[in-house]
């Protein structure tokens, strides 16, 4: 046995102790969010078995659309009942669920905690990576929950992240202070560091969007696209890269520079993406990594959502390629 190699297997940053490490830093802190962590972890690694196991299924003719729809059930389950027992959270608002859930009294704590259990799922016959995407928000009293807790603009989320299920199963984790990576290694059955302190570079090569809505789009959007296709200041044409799942398509933005698009259209004048659950984590960990996120108004971490499943235009990526589609609107604007 290569002992050694061993001893280094047990140094290893696990996303606990990361957390743990982190929470030190605040003498105040009780370890509540740990606690919450770990039972979002546990969320995770349940959700990647079985999405692995309906993956296998279907390649060997098991599966059909009734055990997509059926995982998309399961997922939310699992992450309701993982989020109810730890202890800590008041109100859950889930993309599977038209209501939001308030947590009993007895098991009640001060976190409410916004997801989408299975984003992406409707990709996973095609062995597409997919994912879960979560938010934290902390009600700062003891007073009874209600729904202005969650309906608040995301610069005021205490955390934010997503695990994406594909090739590996990778966690991104912002808690405020910066975005981190972890990956599953199964053999441990931990979630280990593999991306210390992410930063997204200031430009990017890459631009994703649906160009199958090209004709419903309205003006900055179809200039900003024009003008990543057929650039008029002698730079290279940007590169096209569309998985059609969010949690991948920003994953890749993340890593490799670049912009996520899913503008507003004559079809869906509001957008398409879910403010709380879609457009709030995933902004809230571009700007930890230094890039924007921005919806065609505002910045959309200032955004205060009226209704739990509102819908939003979304630009997000590096901090140049979104500072050109806001100069566009900018321009638009001043027409209007």
């Amino acid at each position: 046995m290569d002992h050694a190699a061993d001893a280094h297997r047990t140094d290893l940053m696990t996303i606990t102790r990361f957390v743990l490490n982190e929470k030190s830093k605040y003498p105040e802190s009780r370890g509540d969010f740990t606690i919450l962590l770990n039972h979002i972890v546990l969320g995770c690694k349940f959700v990647c078995s079985a999405v692995n196991k309906a993956g296998l299924a279907k390649l060997i003719g098991l599966a059909g659309e009734t055990n997509v729809q059926k995982l998309d059930v399961l997922s939310n389950e699992v992450f309701v009942k993982a989020l109810v027992s730890s202890g800590r959270t008041c109100i859950l608002v889930s993309e599977e669920d038209e209501e939001a859930t308030f947590v009993d009294p007895s098991k009640r704590g001060r976190y409410c905690v916004v997801f989408d259990p299975l984003d992406g799922s409707s990709n996973i016959d095609c062995g597409v990576s997919i994912g879960t995407i979560f938010g934290i928000y902390m009600i700062k009293d003891n007073h009874e929950p209600t729904l202005d807790d969650v309906l608040q603009p995301g610069k005021q989320m205490l955390a934010a992240g997503y695990c994406m299920y594909g090739s590996s199963c990778t966690l991104v984790l912002s808690t405020g202070e910066g975005v981190n990576a972890f990956t599953l290694d199964p053999s441990l059955g931990e979630f280990i560091l593999t991306h210390p302190d992410i930063k997204i570079p200031k430009k990017g090569k890459i631009y994703s969007v649906n160009e199958g809505n090209a004709k419903n789009w309205d003006g900055p959007t179809a200039k900003y696209v024009e003008k990543c296709k057929f650039p008029k200041d002698g730079s290279s044409s940007k590169s096209l890269r569309y998985i059609g799942s969010m949690v991948a398509d920003v994953h890749r933005t993340l890593l490799c520079g670049g912009i996520f698009l899913y503008p507003a259209d004559k079809k869906s004048p509001s957008g398409k993406l879910r403010v709380l659950y879609e457009v709030f984590p995933m902004s809230f960990l571009m700007e930890q990594a230094g890039g924007q996120a921005f919806t065609g108004k505002q910045r959309a971490l200032d955004l205060v959502p009226t209704k739990i499943h509102e819908r939003s235009p979304i630009f997000l990526g590096s901090f140049d390629d979104v500072e050109d589609i806001k100069a566009l609107y900018t321009a638009e604007g001043k027409k209007e």
